[in-house]
């Protein structure tokens, strides 16, 4: 997402997308897929005049030498928006997990994905109650071992990824975990910080989420 963006995760305590997975993956072990996913935009000869990549990372890797396939959301992109990550890529993804019997980790830092202003804006449309490649996150609960965690705020489809899952863990004060963020709380008359509306307090106490850390190290 470029440098201050980048700085702005770095003073809020958080690793980024890729320092996530160098920390949670043995060493010189991962193996990306769809390295060059993203967004082109086009002079008006047609020339490519630059590249915006996906806010979504995935492949696979080991963990004290047992595979696995690793995804992580890139915050810093677009607020990890899930329907920014281009869906195809977030689909591979899971059908990875369950075609080669791997587990499946997600490292989730994102917001919704049931379509997006911008995403209306530019097509007419939302994939809302549609959601592109559910039915493979639905399908690894029943063939590997899901791992989801929750490191940032996380709304709509990210959360759904937190949930979906058969172990997750949230970190205290930097995750939160909602349906729609303060902004909707406040429209509909409430007002409510990220940790009221889903911090671990509320998430790792009534079943929501099955742990907490009280850090991103941890």
């Amino acid at each position: 997402g470029g440098a201050d963006k980048v700085a702005r995760q770095k003073a809020r305590g958080k690793l980024n997308a890729r320092e996530r997975l160098a920390a949670l993956l043995d060493p010189e072990s991962f193996r990306e897929i769809g390295k060059i996913a993203g967004r082109g935009h086009y002079a008006g000869n047609g020339e490519l005049d630059g590249f915006s990549a996906s806010n979504f990372i995935f492949g696979r890797g080991h963990i004290n030498g047992a595979p696995v396939v690793a995804t992580a959301d890139d915050f810093t992109v677009r607020g990890g928006a899930a329907d920014a990550a281009l869906h195809r890529k977030f689909e591979q993804g899971e059908q990875m997990a369950h075609e080669l019997r791997l587990p499946l980790i997600r490292m989730i830092d994102g917001t919704g994905g049931g379509g997006s202003v911008t995403m209306l804006e530019d097509m007419g449309f939302t994939y809302v109650p549609y959601v592109p490649g559910w039915q493979h996150v639905i399908k690894n609960l029943e063939t590997v071992p899901v791992v989801a965690m929750a490191l940032g705020p996380t709304a709509g489809l990210g959360a759904a990824r937190v949930v979906a899952s058969h172990y997750s863990i949230m970190v205290r004060g930097l995750a939160q975990i909602f349906s729609a963020g303060p902004a909707v709380a406040a429209f509909l008359g409430e007002e409510l910080s990220k940790e009221e509306l889903g911090g671990a307090d509320i998430h790792a106490r009534n079943g929501v989420v099955d742990d907490e850390a009280e850090s991103e190290a941890a």
